[in-house]
C-alpha cells in the first residue's frame, strides 16, 4: 500500500452482500489513520495489512465505517 495517493471515502454498507472485497482499503475514520488494505475476507471478517505490508489479525468488519471508493495508487518504485 506504499505510495498512495489519495482516498476518496464512502460509508461501508455493513448490509451489502460483499462489503469489501480484496484490494479495498478501509478505515475506522474516514481520512483518518491507520488506513488497512483488505487481503481476505469471510462473512463478517476481513483480514488486512497495514502501510507496511504487515498482516494483521482478523478483525470484525463492523469495526470499519469507511471504505476508499477510489483509491489511486502509485506503484512502488
Amino acid at each position: 500500500m506504499s505510495g498512495m495517493c489519495a482516498v476518496d471515502w464512502v460509508l461501508l454498507d455493513h448490509g451489502a452482500e460483499a462489503p469489501v472485497a480484496v484490494g479495498d482499503v478501509v478505515s475506522v475514520d474516514a481520512g483518518g489513520m491507520p488506513i488497512y488494505q483488505v487481503v481476505a475476507t469471510a462473512p463478517g471478517r476481513v483480514w488486512l495489512a497495514d502501510d507496511a505490508g504487515r498482516s494483521v489479525r482478523a478483525i470484525p468488519l463492523d469495526r470499519f465505517r469507511w471504505k476508499g471508493a477510489d483509491v489511486a495508487r502509485a506503484v512502488a518504485a
